[in-house]
Formats: C-alpha cells, sequence, structure tokens
C-alpha cells in the first residue's frame, strides 16, 4: 500500500515530531506551572458540571 520511503519518511517525521514536542514541553515547563496554576481546579468544576447535568437529565427522564 505505501512504498518503503513513504515508510521512511512517516517514521522519520513521527520520530523528529515527538522529539520536537518533548523538547518544547521540558523548555515551557516552568512557564507553565507558574502561569497555569488554577486550570485544574476549572478542569474538575467543569467535569462536575457536566456530571450534575448528566444526573439531572436522568432523574428528570424517569
Amino acid at each position: 500500500m505505501f512504498s518503503t520511503g513513504q515508510l521512511i519518511f512517516a517514521g522519520l517525521f513521527v520520530i523528529v515530531f515527538v522529539a520536537v514536542i518533548i523538547s518544547t514541553y521540558k523548555k515551557d515547563k516552568a512557564w507553565h506551572r507558574k502561569n497555569y496554576k488554577g486550570v485544574k481546579w476549572v478542569l474538575i468544576s467543569f467535569i462536575l458540571f457536566v456530571i450534575m447535568l448528566a444526573l439531572i437529565k436522568h432523574f428528570l427522564k424517569n
């Protein structure tokens, strides 16, 4: 289905892409920790809100 050259290119692309993403993440890790301190509480609140909506829908359906 794919030629040998395409498979080699895809493999090298994935390896380089993952390496760049990891290095960028490591470089920006301290900055993200400083600027996004309360993000986990926003995520928890959003998940609880969605669960609450699902429960309300379930109880009103019955």
